[in-house]
């Protein structure tokens, strides 16, 4: 799965760095991935603050993960985005959100923990960072091609130290109307709340993203901290993150709440599947020309299938 620098960003930050790369497993899964190295390089430029992305040593903390495609423009990226919150028009999204204010920050992890925790953005900023390029796969039939930057959920989560009880994680984003005072419109019921498996959720795939592009995370993506589940549609990618709670029961997901017949609750993505007004067998990758065949699991398969070993792939889709 690992791609070499010069096909991860054509950003001359990416071109000029040099990363040893050796490939090893993930303990208790099928991943393959690539040991744990740094990458001295300079900070990359912040686009909105001006601030770093923190990370020890002021480097990179490896590995880097990726499918074996040119990744989307920058600008595509942060100009095409899904938030409700600030418009329900993917062009509209980044000027709406342009003034919102994302420090100070508080979230909290808390429900079924031994340890509960509450970060600021300094906290979550600090910890060490590592970069992973996915493919991300909208339900509406568009993908993209994302180099994140961020933390691996199951980091987080064990240090709260589930508890034995726990069987779900329920995440929940921030939500102010006088922020985001077209959300009056977004026709779904706010703040938007999202939910995985644990077991889905401690996958080392999983992905806390605080930036992108080795950029902060613009407002419009989600800042500052947001979910990346890269084998799962992407409205799975709840942004804006205040609070995570361990649960024993099947929490409440936005868009399967809003509309079950059309959005269940694993929202895993199957070309098989369609959804009800349209097929999934194909996508539009932006800044390419026609469709593309849909991967089952969005190309993830080898590394996640196994966590849905006897589910009906048609039914629990």
């Amino acid at each position: 799965m690992s791609i070499p620098d010069s096909e991860i960003t054509p950003e001359s930050v990416y071109r000029n760095r040099r990363a040893i790369m050796k490939s090893a497993l993930f303990a208790g899964t099928s991943l393959a991935t690539v040991s744990l190295y740094r990458a001295f390089a300079p900070k990359p430029a912040m686009e909105q603050t001006g601030e770093a992305i923190a990370t020890q040593a002021s480097d990179f903390a490896y590995p880097k993960i990726g499918p074996d495609e040119t990744p989307t423009p920058y600008d595509d990226i942060a100009s095409y985005n899904n938030y409700y919150e600030f418009s329900t028009s993917k062009s509209e999204v980044a000027h709406a959100a342009r003034n919102f204010k994302t420090d100070p920050w508080k979230l909290e992890v808390g429900g079924l923990v031994e340890n509960p925790l509450t970060l600021d953005l300094a906290d979550i900023q600090r910890r060490p960072m590592v970069e992973r390029v996915y493919r991300m796969r909208c339900v509406e039939g568009w993908s993209m091609v994302i180099p994140w930057i961020g933390f691996p959920l199951h980091s987080l989560l064990e240090e709260a130290k589930p508890s034995a009880a726990a069987k779900y994680v329920a995440f929940q984003s921030y939500y102010d109307i006088q922020q985001m005072p077209d959300s009056r419109y977004a026709g779904i019921e706010l703040p938007y709340v999202e939910g995985l498996r644990l077991d889905e959720a401690m996958h080392p795939l999983t992905l806390l993203a605080t930036g992108l592009y080795g950029k902060s995370l613009p407002n419009q993506n989600g800042a500052p901290i947001r979910l990346v589940v890269p084998w799962k549609y992407g409205f799975k990618g709840i942004k804006s993150i205040v609070k995570i709670t361990l649960t024993d029961q099947q929490p409440p997901t936005t868009w399967s709440t809003t509309n079950p017949a059309e959005y269940g609750f694993y929202s895993n993505v199957n070309p098989e599947v369609d959804h009800p007004r349209w097929s999934q067998a194909t996508e539009r990758r932006l800044g390419e020309s026609g469709r593309r065949p849909t991967l089952m699991f969005n190309g993830y398969g080898d590394e996640v299938a196994s966590l849905y070993a006897g589910m009906d792939l048609k039914r629990d889709f």
